[in-house]
């Protein structure tokens, strides 16, 4: 059934007045403007430090138009190191002294029960053109989750189908059928909504249920496709908004999960590793000005209503049309209006599925780019939070650094050549009366390599020491911990080139005007054939084989220091072949690498997920869509950025 557009009616164009919370019986958090300082006192001190260092390397010689490029480029991606590294490095003492970062009370080992859910609250989960068994033993296994937590009777579930494939579309209405005949008493707590006219993307899909049912609810929890949620978990987000009424969304961490290939092990792995800590450190200096990863989070809908309804930018190019990554923005739309945004690093739990291979990851990331890169318009939008911005600034920095790397390497290996060929060249004027000696300050390049190395590397060993200390069982004991550890560290090394190329490659098509579809995500393990693998590879390879002969025979000292870089190039169908293996994935699990939480102690929800879809049929009965539950239209005005 089609549903109605978001920009169907006039009055949605009306700019609202900006409704701000109350503050009474808010959640305190102590100190942010003091967080912040310490935060960004650390990064400035530690960004000024390394380029000072590159710059005093390069001054003795003369800075030259090329070195003087090469020092901006080095100080936009230091400094994205930087924020990082600080960003681990707090997390890691936060979670050392067992500190809640937004709190900063002590965490206790035993959580106090929590009390009964007082509010209504959706849990919705957007799908377009998906695998139809796995979107349903999703969705199925969550509800009976939070069914088996007794509070089941304060929710509803929502799949909002955007599906536009008929055939799909039929096996989507089968299944959902089905469902409701295993469900029994149960399928009374869930609704199915298909639009014809998927106008909006994820964001009218969501948009056009807030405007039909959002009326009968306080908060809604969006999941992914590919989200599963336990009861727990859901309760805990329902919590949180009604013991802070002044949040009006709570993200959580979600966590991959069932991946059978190499890749994808490696991936599961460093995210449960590392993630917890990284966002602890994030949710420190963030505090009520957290983002939005756009699913396994609950929002609040009212204000979700009055402050969310995305314009179309006006600006040329890739910066205009259809905001993409809404989820930064929508996070963004609500501080302005008052309300916080949390992020709860700690909370368990919450779980999605990644991309099984390095070539699907690579085409997931493109989408991102082309999103994030939008942000860039909106950095000057009217009435936004500082921290917002940065959050737009961050998120097209982790991709344009990836360029600014490159042409960096480009820009290096073009000075180590002109540095050889003019080495033994001390007269460089006809009036010149004494020699210029070329001056390299070797222990200051070491120690500039060496801070670098260390801010790229200790956020993995501080994930590894808080680990071995408080979850060594759940990744399967010490031993295992630290051989996955290690072997994810190289592994890291060695695809860090390739990704670099390719987000560079997708950086530079956005930027020259090339669209990407955001179609359904492959999900599933599968072995990426050699003539996919050669073909999307091959570019860099060959310029990677060209780069190192010159920079051999040119300069060999430099090429070198370059070997990790041209290697990783190098090998790039190799590796994107092999680690796709299903084969080599269980290997390496009976082996005990890669052992995850979730495989190490599996959960009550995941096992249930694995047996809901063993027992999937794989047919589907051809019949009409359930008729919709009854609403009430309410328009969702459209916000501007306009100073």
């Amino acid at each position: 059934m089609s549903g109605t557009p978001i920009l169907c009616s006039k009055a949605a164009t009306k700019q609202p007045e900006f409704i701000v919370p109350t503050q009474s019986n808010t959640i305190r958090l102590p100190g942010i403007l003091a967080r912040r300082v310490l935060f960004f006192a650390v990064v400035l001190a530690l960004g000024a430090l390394g380029v000072g260092m590159m710059f005093e390397i390069l001054r003795p010689n003369g800075v030259s138009w090329l070195e003087m490029s090469l020092l901006l480029l080095f100080g936009i991606t230091f400094l994205w190191i930087v924020f990082a590294f600080t960003s681990g490095a707090i997390g890691f003492f936060l979670q050392l002294l067992r500190l809640d970062p937004l709190t900063l009370r002590r965490q206790s080992a035993t959580p106090s029960p929590e009390p009964e859910v007082t509010t209504r609250t959706a849990v919705v989960m957007p799908v377009y053109n998906e695998d139809t068994a796995r979107v349903i033993a999703g969705f199925e296994v969550s509800l009976r989750s939070l069914a088996a937590t007794g509070q089941l009777d304060a929710f509803d579930f929502y799949l909002l189908s955007d599906t536009q494939s008929p055939e799909l579309a039929r096996a989507e209405a089968g299944a959902w059928q089905q469902l409701c005949q295993r469900l029994g008493p149960l399928a009374a707590r869930v609704s199915y909504r298909r639009r014809t006219d998927n106008s909006g993307r994820k964001v009218g899909n969501v948009s056009d249920f807030c405007c039909r049912w959002g009326d009968k609810y306080e908060a809604m929890i969006v999941l992914d496709a590919d989200s599963v949620m336990s009861g727990e978990c859901m309760l805990s987000l329902v919590h949180a908004i009604e013991q802070n009424p002044t949040a009006a969304l709570v993200q959580t961490v979600p966590i991959p999960v069932r991946q059978s290939t190499m890749f994808g092990r490696f991936l599961q792995f460093a995210a449960d590793l590392y993630s917890p800590m990284l966002a602890t450190g994030l949710a420190f200096w963030q505090t009520d000005t957290a983002n939005y990863w756009g699913h396994n989070a609950i929002v609040r809908i009212e204000p979700f209503m009055q402050h969310c309804g995305l314009p179309e930018l006006t600006g040329r190019g890739p910066f205009g049309g259809e905001i993409l990554s809404h989820d930064f923005v929508e996070a963004a739309l609500l501080r302005r209006a008052g309300w916080n945004v949390i992020l709860l690093a700690e909370l368990r739990g919450s779980y999605e599925e990644v991309p099984s291979n390095l070539l699907d990851y690579a085409t997931r990331d493109r989408r991102w780019v082309q999103g994030n890169m939008q942000h860039i318009a909106l950095l000057g939008g009217a009435r936004l939070y500082g921290v917002s911005r940065l959050h737009f600034l961050l998120g097209a920095v982790a991709y344009v650094s990836s360029l600014l790397w490159l042409i960096m390497l480009a820009l290096s290996s073009i000075d180590a050549v002109v540095r050889a060929l003019s080495s033994d060249v001390f007269f460089t004027s006809g009036f010149q009366l004494f020699p210029h000696w070329p001056i390299v300050k070797t222990g200051l390049i070491f120690s500039l390599l060496s801070l670098t190395v260390a801010m790229l590397i200790l956020p993995k060993v501080f994930g590894i020491v808080i680990a071995l200390q408080q979850r060594r069982a759940q990744f399967g004991g010490a031993r295992r911990l630290l051989l996955g550890s290690l072997i994810e560290t190289l592994f890291a090394i060695l695809i860090a080139p390739l990704m670099m190329v390719f987000h560079a490659y997708f950086v530079v098509s956005v930027l020259i005007g090339h669209k990407v579809s955001w179609n359904a995500q492959a999900r599933e393990g599968r072995m990426v054939p050699w003539r996919e693998a050669f073909a999307r590879t091959f570019p860099a390879t060959l310029i990677a084989v060209v780069w190192g002969v010159l920079s051999y025979v040119l300069t060999p000292v430099f090429f070198w220091w370059m070997l990790p870089v041209l290697a990783g190039l190098v090998l790039a169908a190799p590796i994107v072949r092999y680690s796709s293996s299903l084969a080599l994935g269980q290997w390496l699990r009976n082996a005990g690498v890669f052992i995850a939480p979730s495989e190490a102690q599996e959960p009550e929800v995941l096992a249930a997920l694995t047996v809901a879809l063993n027992g999937q049929s794989d047919t589907y009965p051809d019949v009409p869509e359930p008729a919709l539950p009854a609403s009430r239209w309410r328009d969702m005005p459209i916000q501007s950025f306009a100073k």
